[in-house]
């Protein structure tokens, strides 16, 4: 079998866990004096997930920057990576 990127037979499947939120709305007293159950929602993570990319723009202006730095071969400098592996080992600690 072929590869892609990596991806061969030998790899597992991961399975995506889809847990989702459940948040009822408060229960309403009319003015009869009789209640009402609570409408109920369910977001699911992948919703969610969505709802944050939604909120935080993609910032073109970077992206097209950091492209053009990657076709030059200007991106992966000695202390870029140097940093990287900084915050890497300070999230293992």
């Amino acid at each position: 079998m072929s590869t892609i990127n990596n991806i061969g037979a030998s790899d597992s499947v991961h399975n995506v866990v889809n847990n989702p939120v459940y948040k009822s709305a408060a229960t309403d007293t009319s003015v009869s004096g009789r209640s009402r159950s609570g409408d109920s929602v369910e977001i699911s993570a992948v919703s969610q997930f969505l709802q944050t990319l939604q909120a935080n723009p993609i910032r073109e202006d970077k992206v097209a920057s950091i492209r053009a730095q990657i076709a030059a071969g200007t991106y992966e400098t000695p202390e870029k990576l140097d940093a990287a592996a900084n915050n890497l080992l300070d999230e293992l600690k």
